[in-house]
């Protein structure tokens, strides 16, 4: 999965896109004037690939990367105190904000948003209010419930980033997180939300974090086949897409070259991995990987939205006006 640089395909974008490892795009701030401009580039995109998954961070709060002309969605942090502590209002306001946020993009032949976030609010300032909740049950029950809302929209969940990077203050975009407690603290508190999730089968996709667990294992968990293969697949079952996040960030970095860190992902089993906001690094990666056969078209059908459901949700203008309410009410 790559980006593009602006609100127009060029000419190189378009015959890097017919690369058939190309599974996946996605999109920025940068990327969007304008929902009528979106629209336009979306067309483009699928006129070169009409099979290609297009995503967005769209969390809301700070993370949400169209705003004008889409309605402006809390941070997941402020549902609970919004609805003062009432867990069953909270939990019904989740789930209308997850069916707004997924049909606003659906609307517009997005497939997906990386949301959401299973992260407890602990300690880091990225993660902060993009959490729903510190407590680890809390988490889980709003998350469900967003999640229960995207689904009803038609569009497929991606939980991140596993098995948590709420508990480290560095920012993986900038640094290389470290988390020095131990597995039994990890595993106890952590990994639950993305452990009982999965259990219940609601996650389609899950995105590991650039954190290194040392106390578990030396790679960060996004290039650990421990963390990937015998904790993920193994112990707690999953048999979702895999992504990894942006290997441009800072706490890719210690995995070396961009094929370096591709090969790494892909080798502890990332079915797809993300390279943004480095063309130069996307070329290298695209044409320097071992890539297993098949494997991104396989990824990128798995997350393709609900069309009868899709369909549905889009007549529903009562349901997308109220949902809008709720979230000008905790705004």
């Amino acid at each position: 999965m790559l980006d593009v640089e602006s609100t127009i395909l060029s000419d190189a974008e378009r015959e890097q896109l017919s690369h058939p490892m190309i599974g996946g795009l996605i999109l920025f701030s940068r990327n969007y004037t304008n929902r009528s401009q979106l629209i336009q580039l979306v067309q483009s995109i699928r006129a070169v690939r009409a099979d290609i998954l297009i995503a967005v961070d769209q969390e809301g709060g700070r993370v949400q990367r169209f705003r004008d002309d889409f309605t402006v969605l809390p941070a997941m942090g402020d549902i609970l105190p919004a609805a003062q502590g009432d867990l069953s209002l909270a939990t019904t306001w989740a789930t209308e904000l997850g069916f707004l946020m997924a049909i606003e993009l659906l609307a517009v032949d997005i497939d997906l948003s990386f949301a959401p976030v299973l992260d407890l609010n602990g300690i880091s300032q990225v993660i902060g209010k993009r959490s729903f909740s510190c407590d680890k049950a809390e988490v889980e029950q709003l998350a469900t419930a967003f999640i229960k809302g995207m689904e009803q929209a038609g569009m497929a969940s991606v939980g991140k980033h596993f098995p948590g990077h709420g508990s480290v203050e560095a920012d993986s975009h900038i640094a290389k997180p470290v988390d020095l407690r131990s597995k039994e603290q990890i595993f106890a508190n952590d990994m639950q939300p993305f452990k009982q999730l999965i259990t219940k089968e609601r996650l389609q996709g899950i995105m590991p974090a650039h954190v290194i667990y040392p106390n578990v294992d030396a790679n960060p968990a996004g290039f650990s086949p421990y963390w990937l293969q015998d904790v993920l697949r193994k112990e707690l079952g999953f048999n979702g897409v895999i992504f990894s996040d942006d290997l441009g960030m800072k706490g890719a970095a210690v995995a070396g070259s961009y094929c370096e860190r591709a090969q790494a992902a892909i080798d502890a089993g990332c079915n797809m991995v993300l390279v943004c906001n480095d063309s130069f690094g996307a070329t290298e990666v695209l044409h320097g990987v071992n890539w297993p056969k098949g494997e991104q078209s396989v990824a990128a059908n798995r997350l393709k939205p609900d069309l009868k459901t899709v369909a549905k949700a889009l007549q529903d203008s009562e349901r997308w006006e109220k949902a809008k309410v709720i979230a000008a009410t905790i705004l």
